[in-house]
């Protein structure tokens, strides 16, 4: 009975002090200065950044692939408006603005919710053929996204290939080594 006494005083003791418990100063205190250098030795991580120099080649690359597919791209935007056009003059007509679809602008963005696979779910179709209807978007928005992902990797993969033909100048022929100094095929200087 005593020790758990004295278990509760100390606690009410330590609870109760001004400062710190007996024995213990508590960590040291840092001066101005001192906090002042641990924030330039954080600030230096910022130089990091420089690191990301040897990726400016890949940029590059990428940076040309996206400018050799910019007309395709254009294309299949093109036709995904149309696309969401008509789903979305579709849903109005079978739904209905009692459902939620109030007009074709409105229908148009539950489309685009839908085929893009985000379905926020604040309209949703409530009819049977309408259940078809957005099932078969819905599966169509997943086979959307494959098709730019397909055209920006083939560009990337013929930009890269561009990247690392070299011509020789006198011969004119191609498929040197990067590190190549003189042609492989008439010996004259890259």
């Amino acid at each position: 009975m005593e020790r758990v006494y004295a278990q509760r005083r100390s606690a009410v003791n330590h609870f109760a002090a001004p400062g710190p418990p007996r024995g213990t100063e508590g960590p040291p205190k840092l001066a101005y200065q001192e906090l002042m250098v641990i924030r330039a030795i954080r600030l230096l991580r910022v130089f990091r950044i420089f690191k990301l120099a040897r990726f400016v080649s890949d940029a590059r690359v990428m940076a040309v692939a996206l400018r050799a597919s910019r007309r395709k791209i254009t294309v299949f935007f093109g036709a995904l408006m149309t696309l969401v056009l008509i789903v979305g003059a579709v849903m109005h007509l079978i739904e209905g603005g009692e459902n939620g679809f109030e007009s074709i602008p409105s229908s148009m963005y539950w489309a685009v919710v839908t085929i893009t696979t985000v379905g926020y779910g604040d309209v949703s179709p409530r009819t049977p053929l309408g259940k078809v209807v957005a099932s078969f978007v819905m599966i169509l928005g997943y086979s959307i996204i494959a098709v730019p992902t397909g055209i920006v990797s083939v560009e990337i993969a013929h930009a890269s290939r561009q990247a690392l033909t070299r011509a020789c100048p006198s011969c004119s022929r191609e498929g040197h080594d990067p590190d190549a100094v003189h042609c492989k095929h008439c010996g004259a200087k890259l």
